[in-house]
């Protein structure tokens, strides 16, 4: 994890988000309770906190120096800080948030679609980058690394993710998998081994038959990653590697609401980020692969 020991030097609710899904399960109700709550969380003493969340005081205490701050004072003065930062009155939060969860309304003109639709993926974007953590990234990039194969198991828009990381993978030299059929992942997945790698992409992490793929492909000895917006869903549960995506800002009080249409743009962010990684690795290689798979594939389909 990245500390940050100066608080007032970095937003504490997006270090909170980002630390989130890596922390153990009663530190994780602090962080939870802190972002949906950061407004009662500046005020309240230590003991009511932990009361609130159903934690020890202990745990608010541990919850505190994991983030690398020195004191629960420390705490209450960054999320103030942060919430005066933002310079959003509590008095507008609730009507912003009324309006904004709603999404498009049918009165919204044409300009204000558009900005609503780019302020939400534009978000989506920032907010993913806080949750990635750098030692999961590297440990995926590593696993990619040793795979003999690369298997995606996905449905509906992640499928979206998935066929890019196909093409980036492909091209980069590594054998890909990818079968649009749910019946046809799953029985891909009953088949694998220890030298092959199962991406589960699923916004929820609820998808069964994602689910049930990593699950199988866990149970033959292959390395797992689950790319997923929820650190408590079942996918995490047979994931070896988790990355985390974004499809709501760091606090449910401030930011948009992003509806799941977004978690696509997070998804395909992951997967540029992981081949960018291993591309940089293996610089000179992915430019021949690169070259390779234009000439083989991609020049002749060119109009001049």
């Amino acid at each position: 994890m990245q500390h940050q020991s100066d608080s007032g030097s970095k937003n504490i609710l997006d270090l909170i988000s980002k630390e989130q899904p890596y922390l153990n399960p009663a530190l994780r109700r602090g962080a939870d309770y802190i972002l949906e709550n950061p407004n009662r969380a500046k005020s309240i003493p230590i003991h009511e906190l932990a009361e609130e969340c159903g934690v020890a005081e202990s745990s608010v205490t541990r919850f505190v120096k994991v983030i690398g701050l020195k004191s629960y004072q420390d705490l209450k003065i960054a999320i103030a800080e942060t919430l005066s930062a933002r310079n959003v009155p509590e008095t507008e939060v609730l009507i912003e948030e009324k309006f904004v969860f709603e999404g498009i309304t049918r009165s919204d003109s044409e300009p204000t679609i558009v900005d609503k639709v780019m302020s939400r993926n534009i978000q989506t974007l920032l907010d993913t980058k806080q949750r990635l953590n750098f030692s999961q990234l590297s440990r995926a990039v590593d696993a990619i690394d040793h795979a003999q194969v690369l298997i995606f198991c996905c449905m509906g828009s992640s499928g979206l993710a998935a066929e890019e990381a196909v093409m980036r993978f492909t091209r980069a030299g590594k054998k890909c998998l990818l079968f649009r059929d749910q019946s046809i992942q799953l029985m891909t997945a009953a088949f694998v081994n220890k030298d092959d790698l199962v991406f589960g992409l699923s916004n929820s992490g609820r998808s069964a038959q994602v689910v049930e793929c990593l699950n199988l492909a866990q149970s033959r000895g292959a390395r797992t990653i689950a790319v997923t917006s929820y650190e408590d869903s079942p996918l995490v549960t047979f994931a070896d590697i988790a990355l985390f995506t974004a499809t709501k800002s760091a606090t449910k009080e401030y930011g948009l609401y992003r509806e799941s249409m977004t978690s696509k743009m997070a998804q395909i962010l992951v997967i540029d980020i992981l081949y960018a990684i291993f591309a940089s690795r293996h610089y000179d290689q992915t430019l021949q692969h690169l070259e390779e798979t234009h000439l083989a594939a991609i020049r002749d389909t060119r109009k001049t």
